[in-house]
């Protein structure tokens, strides 16, 4: 149990939670435009810049960055929970042998499992806070108007119900196949690198953590859009099965969008995600990968003085 607990799992923990919150940061916008376009049917499929330029002339130019405080909040927190339970299940079941890919795949998906259940609470507000204030092209969707995160939990539960903080649970659950893949790719492709060489360069690390998420993401993209759908859950539609994103359910709003904007739809806003994932993925683990190895050669320093 105490490797579990292990100063090694915490340094994991924080240089993921860190690395995520700097490469969300410098690409916010980006997640603007994705969520936009996934969620008002009626906005138009235009380049990433285009739909940005657009937020900016009608919303102001801070509204790229609307939410943003909830979102890191909640990165921190999701990050936090994915990378410390995967590096404590990875200690406690590979003990010092050789990883397999099979192996880390099996970690980060349970590892997302425990994410989700824990996390998904916090999803909800943020994707609702994000879009507050927003203009939507979309008549349908009634407007929401929460003073921070606190009062949000509050009115999600008195209004529509404590499940309601779990909407869209199930293509969550769907969706941590994607860090999976992304987790594997990446380790795979690492093995690949460091038999041809010693040591991995920034670059490398970049390249590697940019091909890693942009498969993962481009497989589950059409779960994500259902995801935002469900969690934003102002929609008026299908009221009697929203509760907790059934299967039916994703099947059904899958089935819509096709139905309307033809099997593309269920790619809209595929490039704003795509150049965000791909670009954040990269700076994370670049950020990831340079803090552990700083803080261990400092204690590793630390350790050798006391001998």
């Amino acid at each position: 149990m105490a490797s579990v607990l292990s100063y090694e799992s915490l340094v994991h923990a924080v240089a993921g939670a860190v690395g995520s919150v700097t490469a969300m940061t410098v690409f916010f916008p980006l997640d603007t435009a994705r969520l936009r376009l996934q969620v008002d049917e009626k906005r138009k499929s235009k380049t990433t810049h285009a739909v940005l330029l657009e937020i900016i002339k009608e919303e102001g130019l801070l509204a790229p960055y609307r939410g943003w405080f909830p979102v890191i909040s909640s990165l921190c927190c999701s990050n936090f929970v994915y990378f410390y339970t995967f590096n404590s299940l990875k200690t406690v079941w590979v003990k010092g042998q050789r990883s397999s890919t099979g192996k880390d795949l099996v970690v980060g998906f349970v590892a997302g499992v425990v994410n989700v259940l824990l996390t998904t609470p916090l999803w909800v507000v943020n994707t609702r806070l994000k879009l507050q204030g927003a203009k939507f092209r979309n008549e349908d969707i009634i407007p929401t108007n929460y003073k921070g995160i606190i009062d949000a939990f509050h009115q999600i539960i008195r209004d529509e119900g404590i499940l309601a903080l779990w909407n869209g649970t199930f293509p969550s659950l769907l969706l941590v196949f994607n860090p999976a893949i992304q987790f594997m790719f990446y380790e795979g492709l690492k093995r690949q690198l460091l038999k041809k060489r010693m040591k991995l360069s920034s670059l490398d690390v970049f390249i590697i953590g940019a091909i890693a998420k942009a498969i993962a993401t481009t497989v589950t993209y059409p779960m994500q859009t259902v995801q935002s759908i469900l969690r934003f859950g102002r929609h008026r539609l299908n009221p009697e099965n929203r509760t907790l994103g059934s299967l039916r359910n994703v099947l059904y709003l899958l089935h819509q969008r096709v139905k309307r904007f033809g099997i593309m739809g269920l790619y809209k806003g595929l490039e704003a995600k795509l150049l965000q994932t791909v670009l954040t993925a990269a700076l994370m683990f670049l950020v990831y990968e340079k803090l552990t190895a700083a803080t261990f050669t400092v204690m590793g320093l630390k350790s050798t003085h006391k001998h």
